[in-house]
């Protein structure tokens, strides 16, 4: 059984009662809030293990529940919102969010989503921090400073790499470009998204070449940033 405790922040009865169904169903356990103030209240108590947070909250803006949980807390956040604009999801994940999923939603990608973060979260309780990565056919080894795919040792240059590192530290989470450029360059690099696309660009290709396989490890979200995909035989 799944002993997970999620915290549903959301004021439609109609959209908790999935969310909260679904949860059950999988063996969840579960607490729900529908205010701002709610959930942060619901938070300090219980700590839960993940939030999943709507933004459009009747006493609070939800970007301020993640705020403000981010100054004592780097538990999970999952925003699940009807807002579509990348604006909205750039201030959600540059504020603390973990991941942003927009409503409508399937079933099946909200656990998916969940799964990932459970994976991560699982790896963090063993205790131990492994300087060997492994996803899919991808492996990189952090002491050595090497990275492989299908057991061959990739050619990267010192920021490939360092992008690398970064979203394998953080796969399955969509890293904005702001995050991705303040971690690897500074907070000079704040506006240059132009090269930071060419570096993933170049960072992919050769991925892509050294895998037998199909998977497509980063993914690229249109406006606000990259996630790495975890592989399914991992």
């Amino acid at each position: 059984m799944n002993k997970a405790l999620i915290l549903v922040v959301e004021d439609d009865p109609s959209v908790r009662n999935l969310m909260t169904t679904t949860l059950k169903t999988h063996d969840y356990r579960y607490i729900t809030a529908s205010t701002g103030e709610g959930a942060v209240m619901e938070a300090c108590t219980h700590n839960p293990d993940i939030v999943m947070l709507d933004l459009g909250l009747p006493d609070t803006d939800g970007v301020e529940v993640i705020k403000r949980i981010r100054s004592w807390s780097d538990m999970p956040i999952i925003v699940i919102s009807a807002r579509t604009e990348d604006s909205d999801k750039i201030s959600a994940l540059d504020s603390g969010a973990d991941d942003y999923l927009t409503k409508p939603f399937s079933v099946e990608e909200l656990l998916a989503r969940l799964r990932v973060i459970n994976r991560r979260l699982n790896a963090a309780k063993d205790g131990t921090v492994s300087s060997l990565f492994i996803n899919g056919e991808l492996k990189i080894d952090f002491a050595a400073g090497c990275a492989y795919m299908s057991d061959k040792e990739l050619h990267l240059t010192p920021i490939e790499y360092k992008l690398l590192c970064l979203m394998a530290k953080n796969v399955g989470k969509v890293l904005t470009h702001t995050y991705i450029m303040q971690n690897v360059w500074g907070a000079n690099w704040d506006n240059d998204v132009a090269s930071l696309r060419v570096f993933m660009a170049t960072l992919r290709k050769k991925l892509e070449k050294s895998s037998s396989g199909s998977l497509s490890y980063i993914q690229t979200h249109v406006g606000i940033g990259y996630r790495m995909i975890k592989a399914d035989n991992n």
